[in-house]
């Protein structure tokens, strides 16, 4: 006779529930902050301000928040490295804005976020500085990551003995921490604000 699924069962720790469970939270996180978008304007610019602001996110913060959410699921779930999940996650906001920017630029007034994120997409200089500065810290956080879940998963269990991973380590979390100094310095300095 089989197991009945008990409540137990179903929330015991699983790494591939767990990664479920993440994405579906984030989903219901975009689907709430979208729905409440389409109340205040309407379906349509709801869908395209709750995008823009997503791929705000994306772009424009120096670890891969908005990515990751997605990214660490999809590892857990199919075992693809989140450096590859990031990498289309980047196409996918840079398609955003590209059709954001030159179809429907007066989507991005509707909120603070994407006016400010409309400004530094449309002027190169000095503001894209930003994004190849988040660019970089996504993309050595998300690689940290890999790694680190490579490590927890005991594929490499004798990575630690071998290569200075120790050392490895050390130097990404301080290329990690030099990049969000100059993020926020640049920030500073280039007069961005944001509202109290």
């Amino acid at each position: 006779m089989p197991t009945p699924i008990t409540l137990k069962h179903l929330f015991s720790h699983h790494p591939k529930r767990e990664g479920l469970y993440k994405f579906l939270l984030l989903l219901a996180v975009l689907v709430g902050y979208f729905g409440y978008l389409s109340w205040e304007y309407d379906l349509k610019t709801g869908g395209i301000v709750a995008a823009l602001t997503w791929s705000f996110f994306v772009l424009c913060t120096p670890v891969a928040d908005a990515g990751f959410l997605l990214d660490f699921p999809v590892r857990l779930i199919t075992g693809m490295r989140m450096f590859l999940t990031e990498i289309l996650v980047w196409v996918i906001a840079i398609g955003i804005n590209l059709i954001g920017v030159f179809l429907m630029p007066g989507s991005y007034d509707k909120t603070f976020l994407t006016s400010l994120f409309y400004k530094i997409l449309t002027h190169p200089w000095p503001y894209w500085s930003i994004i190849l500065l988040c660019a970089a810290g996504t993309f050595l956080s998300v690689k940290f990551g890999d790694e680190m879940m490579d490590v927890v998963a005991h594929r490499d269990r004798d990575i630690f003995h071998r290569h200075g991973f120790l050392h490895k380590v050390m130097l990404m979390i301080a290329l990690f921490v030099l990049i969000l100094w100059a993020y926020y310095h640049l920030i500073e300095k280039l007069g961005v604000e944001f509202p109290a």
